[in-house]
């Protein structure tokens, strides 16, 4: 998939969906367009960096909504159904639920910026059960956020950062294992207390 020609081509729709469609959980590349569409607006001046931007921010914020809605409305039952059949059970649902409960802002917010996490945080949020009048700022502020810090860098940088924007997704991808990997081992070291914590907070079977 050629993203630079996309933009080239398409423009504003295709990194609009792009963008909304990795926010929700589909694994399309939606910061390489992000890049891509800042950094074709820089050397080339055919595409406005403010309409990339308000474009970015939209398909963001719409599409970590949708996923939050689809977590929401149907995640949180299939993962009680057949959670037990691929290894969540009741007690790791209870610790997801703690950790969304007490961090679930900050992991929005910065899950924004990390390859893994932008896919499928807002899906898992509304898994466990976040209220959304907490999700929604702070998946606003992320979301508006990000589409600045990578609108500007990418269109000041112009065709640079073109020429780089595949090493940038590497580095990016490396340092996203990297975060998540380091998260992971950190949850399991603390999964007792993070589970004693959770049994607390939701003593009883899960509803």
């Amino acid at each position: 998939m050629n993203v630079d020609h996309l933009i080239a081509t398409t423009g504003y729709p295709i990194l609009f969906v792009f963008v909304g469609s990795e926010s929700f959980g589909i694994p399309l590349p939606g910061e390489t367009a992000l890049i891509a569409a800042g950094a074709y607006a820089g050397s080339t001046g055919k595409l406005s960096p403010w309409v990339i931007f308000v474009v970015a921010a939209t398909a963001a914020v719409s599409g970590d909504n949708i996923g939050f809605l689809i977590g929401d409305k149907g995640g949180y039952a299939l993962a009680r159904r057949f959670g037990p059949k691929v290894r969540l059970s009741e007690r790791r649902l209870k610790v997801a639920r703690y950790i969304f409960d007490e961090h679930g802002v900050k992991v929005v917010f910065f899950g924004r910026f990390v390859a893994v996490l932008r896919a499928y945080a807002a899906f898992l949020a509304g898994t466990t059960r976040m209220a959304w009048s907490r999700f929604l700022p702070a998946n606003a502020a992320g979301g508006v956020l990000w589409a600045a810090i990578y609108t500007t860098l990418a269109y000041e940088a112009g065709s640079w950062i073109r020429r780089f924007s595949g090493t940038i997704d590497v580095v990016l991808g490396v340092l996203a294992v990297v975060v998540t990997g380091g998260g992971l081992l950190v949850v399991r070291k603390m999964a007792d207390q993070l589970s004693e914590k959770a049994e607390a907070r939701f003593p009883g079977p899960l509803r």
